[in-house]
């Protein structure tokens, strides 16, 4: 019992730091598509952006599950 409570919280601290670094990333990328497109003002600019950053997500979510699928 106890060492599922502590493989618990490992995987509880490990997805809060995967949470921080994905808010720091949104952040910068933010900041990078203020800097190339101008202020966000409007809904087409933030749907722009939210595209871009889901197909970057997807590419890097199969890069990553081809990387582990090497190291078994």
């Amino acid at each position: 019992m106890q060492k599922e409570v502590v493989e618990k919280i490992a995987a509880l601290m490990t997805a809060a730091f995967g949470l921080v670094a994905a808010l720091a990333w949104n952040g910068a990328i933010q900041a990078l598509f203020a800097e190339v497109f101008g202020k966000a003002d409007s809904l087409v600019p933030m749907f722009i952006y939210a595209v871009v950053v889901t197909v970057i997500a997807v590419f890097a979510i199969i890069w990553i599950g081809k990387v582990a699928e090497k190291s078994k």
